[in-house]
Parts: structure tokens; sequence; C-alpha cells
């Protein structure tokens, strides 16, 4: 059963002098256990459907369900706070926390204690591959990729069982990339995640369990 429906959504950006049509008519179901990729050109609308999966923005037409409700009718802010996380290629980790205060920070913010969070985000921090000499070190002192690995425990602390990653290897090397896919994978097929990946990196969208193309907004 489809964790995340999307249908008939339309999304249109309007200014003063113009309006833009960024997302389609889309319709497609996304299900727990799966990875899934979203691929197409640079302004074919995908990181915009991303940000409505997000709750980051509403549609302009059409629904989208999580567990078959509306988001439109949701507290949307408790929605990424509690179900759908989301990585980003820039990591936007908190630069002066630790590994472990970072992966910590959102449980705390539920108010979760600092002991029980502490523990959380080790084993978090572990679950992605890395070791415990990570625990302290500062984003700038860690590669890219191990970067984005702590951004995913982060997103896995957050609670909810969905993963939305905008390009999550945009910046990393090849090696680095397939470390970070198959972490992304292993958490769908195994910690049973829906995850869901926007990519123009076609060795990436390989990978996925299921390949959605986007072009001038229409989704295929």
């Amino acid at each position: 059963m489809e964790i995340l429906k999307v249908s008939n959504v339309c999304y249109t950006y309007t200014s003063k002098y113009q309006k833009i049509e960024a997302v389609k008519k889309v319709s497609c179901n996304f299900e727990k256990g799966k990875m899934y990729a979203i691929v197409g050109r640079s302004g074919s609308g995908k990181s915009t459907l991303l940000s409505l999966l997000a709750g980051l923005d509403l549609p302009t037409a059409g629904e989208i369900y999580i567990n078959r409700e509306k988001i439109s009718e949701i507290n949307r802010d408790k929605y990424r706070r509690d179900v759908a996380s989301v990585i980003y290629q820039s990591f936007n980790l908190f630069p002066l926390l630790t590994t472990l205060e970072n992966v910590m920070y959102p449980m705390e913010l539920q108010g979760m204690s600092k002991k029980r969070a502490r523990e959380k985000a080790k084993r978090y921090i572990l679950e992605v591959d890395l070791g415990e000499k990570a625990f302290k070190q500062f984003p700038t002192m860690m590669s890219g990729g191990e970067q984005q690995r702590v951004a995913v425990a982060r997103a896995l602390a957050m609670g909810g069982k969905i993963l939305l990653a905008d390009e999550p290897t945009g910046n990393l090397d090849t090696a680095n990339s397939q470390v970070v896919v198959d972490i992304l994978k292993k958490l769908a097929h195994e910690k049973n995640y829906a995850v869901i990946v926007i990519t123009h990196d076609k060795s990436v969208a390989e990978q996925a369990d299921v390949v959605y193309t986007m072009s001038d907004g229409f989704l295929s």
C-alpha cells in the first residue's frame, strides 16, 4: 500500500509578469520498502515536485495524500518533523555542532531527553557506516561523502519513514556517491523506508526500484 499518493497535481509559479506551470497533472504512488528515482533535465519540474512531496509548498491543483490524509489539511511543520525528512545536496549541517550534536538536534527538538537522543544518535551514525571517531568531529573535519552520511543519519533521527533526497550525490565523487546510494537502498529494502531521490545521475537512477522521468512538468 502506498504511503504517499500524488493525484493530478499541478503547480504554477505566478509573478507580476508571467505564470509558469512547473508541474502538470502529475499522478504517482510511493510505497515503503522501495527506492524511487525522479530524473529529468534542469527546469523539468522535479525539484518542484520534491518540494510538494515535502510539504514545503501546496499544489495549485490536485492533492497529495500521506496515509490517505490530504497534506493540505494536516500540520505540515509536524509532517516534515515527524514523517518526511529531506536530504539536501549541500548537506545543510550545522557547522558549529559535532556530528553527534547534529544528529541529536531533531530528536531534542521533538522533546526527547539529551541522554536518550545521544544514544539514538550514536546508533544512527553507526548505521550509515561512520565509526565512533565521527561522533566528536565537526563538519569541516569530514569529507563531502562523510558529511552526506551525517545528513542521512540526521534524517533518520527525525523518525519518519519517508526520505526525500534532492541530488544527494551531486557534490560527491563516484566512490562516495556509491556509498551513499548503497545506504539509501539498504534503508529502503532492509529498514522499510520509502526513499525518493531527485537525481540527474544516470548511474544512481539505474539502481532505483522505480524510475520516474519528468519533462516540461509532466511525469512518466
